[in-house]
């Protein structure tokens, strides 16, 4: 029961946040939107009809229908899912085209490639939307921008600016840093070249990190249309030429029927928790939990949580790009703190312990783009909020270990107890200690009704000595 509520308690407000989204999106979709395959009274198969298309082929569609699907977080493997589930969606229903109304400061550098790679490969003609207006396709989205069919922005975007730097922002020193730069270089050319856009100007965004606007990026061939509304951009991409495995193919989207795809909840929980700053919030919550439990062993509710958390934490840290040396680190500190309550060494573990978190928390995500990196602010406040805890909990345990010992053979030293047979040299006796009747032996006699005090305790049997009237 604790543990179906622990996992209740944890899982619930990401659940609830995915949904939210979706909701709010939902109530944006179009009244007229196409039904899916297999809902009731949609295609289904009546006696002389034709029998369903297989699941590899387009389905006849009675219209021209577009699909739309909208990404506004960092790029990462959860995204990449996404986005080849709904191209090969687009691919199934024979979309006339796919637009992914795109919004992101990066990611990561795998991830954008599945990306880029999933949209050369498509049968449908693919779009990549920037907006609304605000957003931007900066780093890997400015790669995803080059990788499309079409390129389009929303007046007041931005794109540009992918110049990879290290984890605090600053350029990758020496010869790795003209390795990651070259690569990138060399595969923004080719995306130019192959939509027949400006090369060196889509160079200069990675080796001279600049940004354009989206009346910049239009004036510079780098997009092909600026348009403030989705429904302004079917306008403008009616008729346009896209070539596609050697065919070309005339855009109807005039009056195309949009559907819009999201993520499922699953999908937009995972998205949320493999965000770098979520990532490692669970980490940290995690080591609270467990360390709380080491300390007050039998609370359960804690350690499970804790390690619910840190379930989550380390599944994050499975798909985004993790430095091992930092994650390392991560688990020193909870080591130092762990022996900070049972070993105190005056803080001296706890400031070692939140000094390994900190260093471990910056080095922990080994990817260049600045949107794959926790926060610097969040990595200190929770390093220095762990570490008080853990010196609080310290505190607690030393004092605990100050306090005299009230069970056992070592708790009745020094009690004060009731003589109720006498104690004669050589012949024990009887006395009253805490509501029990125990053996005792004194070096002096010791009469009925005496007050004594314990001095030793051998086995079952109390040496005691006279205290007098009390």
């Amino acid at each position: 029961m604790r543990l179906a509520f622990a996992l209740a308690l944890v899982l619930a407000p990401l659940v609830l946040l995915a949904d939210a989204a979706r909701l709010e999106e939902s109530g944006e979709q179009d009244d007229s939107r196409t039904a899916e395959p297999g809902d009731a009274g949609a295609g289904a198969p009546v006696d002389g009809d034709p029998p369903p298309a297989e699941a590899d082929e387009p389905i006849a569609e009675s219209g021209p229908e577009v699909i739309v699907a909208a990404v506004d977080s960092v790029i990462q493997v959860v995204v990449a899912e996404f986005i080849e589930e709904v191209t090969a969606e687009a691919d199934r229903v024979g979309a006339e085209a796919l637009i992914v109304e795109l919004s992101t400061p990066g990611g990561e550098m795998q991830a954008m490639r599945k990306i880029f790679t999933t949209f050369l490969e498509a049968r449908t003609p693919v779009v990549v939307y920037v907006s609304p207006s605000g957003s931007q396709a900066a780093s890997a989205g400015f790669f995803i921008l080059l990788g499309a069919d079409l390129a389009a922005m929303a007046p007041g975007t931005n794109t540009g600016a992918a110049h990879p730097v290290a984890g605090g922002g600053e350029d990758i020193p020496g010869a790795m840093g003209e390795k990651v730069t070259q690569d990138a270089a060399a595969t923004i050319r080719s995306l130019a070249a192959r939509r027949g856009r400006d090369e060196k100007l889509a160079e200069s965004a990675v080796l001279e990190s600049k940004s354009f606007t989206a009346q910049e990026a239009l004036d510079a061939g780098l997009v092909d249309l600026v348009a403030p509304s989705l429904q302004s951009l079917l306008v403008d991409l009616d008729g346009r030429v896209v070539e596609k495995g050697g065919q070309e193919f005339t855009l109807a989207t005039r009056a195309a029927t949009v559907r819009r795809m999201e993520m499922s909840a699953f999908q937009r929980v995972r998205s949320i928790i493999a965000h770098p700053n979520v990532a490692l919030l669970l980490m940290s919550l995690g080591s609270i939990g467990l360390i709380f439990e080491i300390t007050h062993p039998g609370a359960i509710f804690p350690g499970v949580v804790g390690a619910v958390c840190l379930i989550l934490g380390l599944w994050a840290m499975s798909v985004l790009p993790v430095n091992y040396a930092g994650l390392a680190l991560l688990f020193i500190a909870v080591l130092l703190w762990v022996l900070e309550v049972k070993v105190p060494s005056f803080g001296m573990l706890t400031l070692g312990g939140a000094v390994s978190f900190c260093l471990g928390a910056i080095m922990l995500f080994r990817d260049a783009d600045p949107a794959l990196q926790a926060s610097l602010n969040l990595i200190v406040a929770v390093g220095i909020t762990i570490g008080l805890l853990a010196l609080a909990l310290a505190r607690l345990a030393l004092k605990a270990r100050r306090n005299r010992v009230a069970t056992g053979s070592e708790g009745l030293l020094d009690e004060l107890g009731l003589v109720s047979a006498g104690i004669e040299l050589g012949a024990p006796g009887k006395v009253r200690l805490h509501g029990e009747i125990w053996n005792a032996e004194a070096d002096v006699p010791v009469e009925v009704g005496d007050r004594v005090r314990v001095v030793r305790v051998d086995g079952m049997t109390v040496r005691v000595e006279p205290v007098g009237d009390i």
